[in-house]
């Protein structure tokens, strides 16, 4: 017979019979399963477990006792006075999750991670619904206090948002309107119709491709940098510094960066629509006959000004998204540097999907009420 502290093990007849003392708990289990594993029980033969002497019994060393008696054969385990714990060692025998269940698992993660993906969509949505809440607050404040607009700041976003980018989007917009105007040559010079080439492209480029061509390329290269800005000043606690001196960073942080946009891709889409028309020209000259005077004259004549204030309209919600997007990716970044890549990213794959989804239900709206 071989006696511990919290339990002794007889052997009688060449089976096994663990008496159990004292408190089996989480204080406890430890040196408990250490001892039990010295004793090296053999698992093919009969094991009787006495509970007659046990002052207490945890939820935890109830699974350890189910997990150290799934080695024995059913048959050959014997529980004696088990009567004051019955209740909650049927219940956790019950529920025991053993290795064999974690191979079922598999079979449900799919739905497993469908869940997950729906309970984080539906938590994000609820923090950017509540973050455009307050942006709205804040705007409709500092539209009722002037002074507290940072109209410095907002100028140096225009600045980093606007002006650094007319190289990129004039030769983006350039490219395209070349594209268009190519395509639509070899078609139209099929019918002998070379000079509604002016329509395809005036049109196209004004309503449709300038706006969103544009800003996909600022929802790439502004959101990405309002993210990582905010992310960076999270990181280095600055926000926090700033909450503890009472301003507020949506205020002076979030407005800015909006108002400069909002300000900027209406320009920056109005810049598109002169490039990209340019190209066109070009192809127009070159594979159509048109001369540069016709393709003007017939633009001022046929081509109504509401497709380029439609296109200058969208951009204005355009900006607004983009701009509200990668502020509140930026806040929220963790507190670690590789968070900041992982929100940058996710901050430029939203504001593209939002600026298509905009510009898709823009698309239906105009075209029910017929402009």
């Amino acid at each position: 017979m071989k006696n511990f502290k919290y339990f002794a093990l007889e052997v009688v007849e060449n089976n096994y019979k663990l008496i159990l003392f004292d408190i089996w708990d989480k204080q406890t289990i430890p040196f408990i399963i250490e001892k039990i594993k010295e004793l090296n029980i053999s698992k093919i033969r009969k094991l009787t477990i006495d509970f007659q002497n046990l002052k207490e019994l945890d939820s935890l060393a109830i699974i350890y006792l189910l997990s150290f008696l799934k080695h024995f054969k059913e048959e050959n385990i014997t529980l004696v006075n088990l009567d004051k714990y019955k209740n909650s060692y049927e219940f956790y025998k019950k529920h025991y999750q053993d290795e064999a269940f974690k191979g079922k698992r598999k079979i449900n993660q799919f739905f497993e991670s469908v869940g997950k993906k729906t309970y984080e969509i539906y938590s994000s949505t609820k923090l950017f619904i509540n973050f455009v809440g307050e942006v709205f607050y804040f705007f409709i404040y500092s539209l009722l206090n002037p002074k507290k607009i940072r109209f410095q700041a907002t100028l140096k976003y225009i600045e980093t948002s606007a002006v650094n980018a007319l190289l990129i989007v004039a030769v983006t917009s350039f490219l395209v309107g070349v594209v268009i105007a190519y395509q639509g040559a070899v078609q139209l010079e099929k019918f002998g119709a070379n000079i509604f080439v002016v329509e395809m492209i005036s049109i196209t480029m004004f309503r449709e491709i300038a706006p969103l061509v544009t800003a996909i390329v600022i929802a790439g290269r502004s959101a990405s940098s309002y993210t990582a800005e905010i992310g960076a000043m999270k990181i280095t606690e600055e926000i926090d510094a700033m909450r503890t001196m009472n301003f507020d960073p949506i205020l002076f942080l979030t407005l800015p960066r909006i108002f400069a946009l909002s300000i900027s891709l209406p320009l920056l889409v109005f810049f598109a629509d002169i490039i990209g028309v340019m190209g066109g020209m070009v192809i127009a000259y070159t594979s159509l006959d048109v001369t540069f005077v016709e393709f003007v004259n017939r633009l001022h004549n046929e081509v109504p000004v509401k497709h380029l204030l439609l296109g200058v309209f969208k951009a204005l919600f355009f900006g607004f998204f983009i701009a509200i997007i990668g502020c509140f990716r930026g806040f929220q970044v963790e507190n670690n540097t590789t968070s900041i890549g992982k929100y940058t990213t996710i901050s430029v794959v939203n504001a593209i999907f939002v600026v298509i989804l905009l510009d898709a239900v823009f698309s239906v709206i105009f075209t029910q009420m017929g402009v």
